[in-house]
């Protein structure tokens, strides 16, 4: 898809917060610091439409960005860094599930892994979560030049098996830096708009 523009549309924590678009959602979840901004701003070809941030924990809130005024992506709370206090950290996962569960717009999540790091509980209860609500999803290994082509190849192998993937659901392997992975993940996009639930 070529994008023409994109834009910041609004944070939300509760549903009546969402912003009533009519827009189909691609939503985007996973760790602090796995590279979820990165990937946004790559997908888009922004380089600063989602903020990125060396420190892991920037997004906190549900954020909606118009895509072409076509589509929304929503950039959801990183998960699973340390140095945020306990009531933060507790609100996270109610804050994401709910949106999982309640969305009526929401056509596909990215589910966004390190490929260096093997899935922890929080990234299986996430997959868990899509699997429970019927959500269709894709998994996505980010950093993929940070190791050689036939090594990412066989932690590709290794996290499919650690997560019990067939087939079809194989992880996309993605790098930042070098676009590796984008027209693929365009694909499972656009597979999910056209198939409308």
């Amino acid at each position: 898809m070529k994008v023409v523009s994109a834009e910041f549309i609004k944070s939300a924590v509760r549903p009546e917060q969402y912003p009533k678009t009519g827009l189909p959602e691609i939503a985007f979840a996973g760790r602090s610091n796995v590279g979820k901004s990165s990937l946004i701003n790559a997908l888009v070809g922004r380089r600063k439409l989602a903020q990125t941030s060396a420190t892991p924990g920037k997004t906190r809130l549900v954020n909606f960005f118009s895509v072409n005024g076509r589509l929304c992506f929503v950039d959801l709370p990183g998960y699973g860094f340390a140095r945020v206090s306990r009531a933060e950290k507790e609100s996270w996962g109610p804050m994401v599930e709910t949106y999982l569960r309640d969305s009526v717009q929401l056509r596909l999540v990215i589910s966004i892994l390190d490929v260096r790091h093997d899935p922890t509980s929080q990234d299986r209860d996430l997959i868990e979560w899509l699997r429970h609500y019927g959500r269709r999803h894709v998994i996505v290994l980010t950093k993929s030049d940070k190791l050689s082509r036939g090594e990412s190849m066989k932690r590709r192998r290794q996290i499919a098996s650690l997560l019990g993937l067939e087939g079809a659901e194989a992880p996309v392997l993605f790098s930042a830096r070098t676009g590796d992975g984008k027209d693929e993940i365009w694909r499972s996009i656009r597979q999910a708009l056209a198939e409308k639930t």
